[in-house]
């Protein structure tokens, strides 16, 4: 098993391998989590600290089950309620964390590159969980492994990502994921939404749903992010919906077989049908949160490995 990373700030320094790896050890975290006996000495002895800036509901308790499951002590700082309110900078923050040891430490962050400023001056293994409209790296393997374990592989897919690209870290991560893999990557919405510039990624660009669906064998929707919106980017959600909303009629234009997938939380009847979002026989949504705990003891699970074989660079 070759993983070579310190961090895991993003999927763009990962090496296709590196995925292989981590997704491969995310199955064997799936069939754990089935039994009922679901605890593993993998971070035994090892503390993990957990600090959400923005507020999370699947991310934050996905990353808590993940590091107990894999017997970390896990803490979860009240970053609403911390020092950083009261004026103190994220380098002190860095600081004063370092004094406590922590092994592992799950950021999330409203400014982009705010993690990544945090892991250079921490001394122990970093995992992004969101900074700002920059990225998501473990909703993207997340969402790799449901799309490998529906369709039995992971790449020369038709991937259609539709819906509020321009503020989507999920969607620049998975890019990146799913393009690394050898898939097409067609980017589905308004133009308000989906900016023309955004071509530079080799991706295709539709602002025709149903063609940009044609022949796709995913088709992950996204949320509309309201907070981060600071103008009239859609008409309305009604408008948004009719145009841009996936239902089944739409969803024809894709094949028969493909799966349908949503980050969370979705906005039912706005970005997508709510029938159509339950439907066991093309929704995957449900998948994609069971595979979020599995893909977080994985990714924790290799970086306290290349922890351990540092142990002169952690006591420094």
């Amino acid at each position: 098993m070759r993983f070579d990373q310190r961090h895991l700030l993003g999927i763009e320094p990962l090496r296709p391998d590196e995925i292989g790896t981590l997704l491969d050890l995310a199955d064997s975290y799936v069939t754990l989590s089935r039994r009922r006996e679901k605890r593993s000495s993998a971070l035994s002895g090892l503390t993990q600290i957990n600090m959400f800036f923005e507020n999370s509901t699947r991310t934050q308790s996905s990353f808590e089950i993940a590091g107990k499951r894999l017997g970390a002590d896990v803490m979860n700082m009240s970053m609403q309620a911390s020092s950083i309110k009261k004026g103190e900078t994220l380098i002190d923050t860095a600081l004063t964390l370092n004094a406590m040891h922590p092994d592992l430490l799950v950021v999330r962050h409203p400014h982009s590159g705010a993690v990544d400023l945090l892991a250079q001056k921490v001394n122990c293994a970093v995992i992004n969980a969101g900074d700002g409209r920059h990225e998501h790296p473990t909703q993207a393997l997340l969402d790799a492994l449901t799309i490998r374990r529906a369709k039995g592989r992971l790449h020369r897919l038709n991937i259609a990502i539709c819906g509020d690209i321009a503020h989507s870290r999920v969607a620049r991560s998975n890019i990146l994921l799913l393009q690394k893999m050898e898939n097409r990557i067609r980017l589905v919405g308004p133009t308000t939404l989906v900016p023309p510039v955004l071509k530079e990624f080799g991706v295709e660009i539709y602002e025709d749903m149903r063609e940009g669906l044609r022949d796709a064998d995913v088709v992950m929707m996204l949320r509309l992010q309201k907070e981060r919106m600071d103008g009239g980017f859609i008409p309305s959600e009604r408008e948004y919906y009719h145009r841009f909303g996936l239902d089944a009629e739409k969803l024809s234009f894709a094949r028969p077989d493909a799966i349908v997938m949503h980050p969370g939380p979705m906005n039912r009847g706005v970005e997508i049908d709510g029938t159509l979002a339950d439907d066991i026989n093309r929704s995957v949504i449900q998948e994609q949160v069971e595979m979020g705990v599995a893909v977080r003891m994985a990714a924790m699970d290799l970086l306290s490995r290349n922890l351990r074989a540092r142990p002169t660079e952690l006591s420094a």
